[in-house]
């Protein structure tokens, strides 16, 4: 949900008709306006618990999990895409109960994410951003619910501005939707942002948003070869305002 706008580095309060706008002044050169980050995979590894979760349940019935197809169609988009369940049940020949199979699933998934802090960097970088005035922005796919709830087990509740999940947007990624919410409720062009997504899927959203994107694959979305991203990282471990600086030069330029 949409939290109270910081003040921007570089930025005037404008007043117009009762409602405040920010008006951008940039130089060449400068930072972006505002860094949106994936959730899952980029902030917390869910995503390595939720994949090892099913292939175990796909093991214990004999069967290989297509994890190809679960990259594809889920990670970074949404479960509605494969239900794994369902596709256990045609692939094993049994006749196997789909609740239980999605019950069993969310108990353990429950259980080890419960144990999980964030990711190496991903918190510092946002950290750093907001000590320099840019706007923080999380673009999930995922419902409220999940990751309002983990990011205040990663403490890490207060430290965005705006949170834009499943529910405030019609479709989900690899539609453009979520991320033109965020950019409509930041009230900020495409060209002064820059996203941060661990996903074939969430890149192209926010690739079709507009945003410049930095790849940045975990365990789970390495298996889909190389990201196609402006700028692929390993990882967010120790990159800072600077490497972004670096990497984007001419990010922020003026615009008018």
């Amino acid at each position: 949900m949409p939290r109270p706008s910081l003040p921007v580095a570089g930025s005037r309060r404008e007043q117009n008709g009762g409602s405040v706008r920010l008006a951008i002044r940039y130089n060449a050169g400068d930072m972006p306006t505002a860094l949106l980050f994936d959730f899952d995979g980029l902030i917390m590894d869910t995503e390595s618990a939720e994949l090892a979760i099913w292939q175990e349940i796909y093991a214990a019935h004999g069967v290989t999990f297509p994890i190809d197809t679960w990259i594809q169609k889920v990670v970074g988009a949404t479960i509605a895409n494969f239900d794994p369940a369902v596709q256990l049940v045609h692939l094993s020949g049994r006749d196997l109960d789909v609740t239980d199979l999605h019950q069993n699933a969310k108990m353990l998934r429950a259980e080890r994410c419960s144990r999980l802090g964030a990711l190496p960097g991903a918190l510092e970088l946002a950290a750093e951003a907001r000590r320099s005035g840019l706007r923080l922005a999380i673009v999930s796919s995922s419902p409220h619910a999940w990751v309002d709830g983990y990011l205040r087990q990663i403490g890490a509740s207060q430290l965005f501005d705006l949170i834009i999940c499943r529910e405030d947007a019609p479709r989900l990624k690899p539609a453009p939707d979520l991320y033109l919410k965020a950019l409509e409720c930041l009230g900020l062009p495409a060209q002064e942002c820059l996203a941060f997504e661990d996903s074939p899927n969430g890149i192209l959203a926010a690739q079709r948003a507009g945003l410049r994107v930095v790849g940045v694959p975990n365990p789970v979305t390495a298996h889909a070869g190389a990201l196609q991203a402006e700028l692929v990282l390993p990882t967010l471990k120790g990159v800072s305002l600077e490497t972004l600086r670096a990497a984007f030069p001419e990010q922020g330029a003026s615009s008018g």
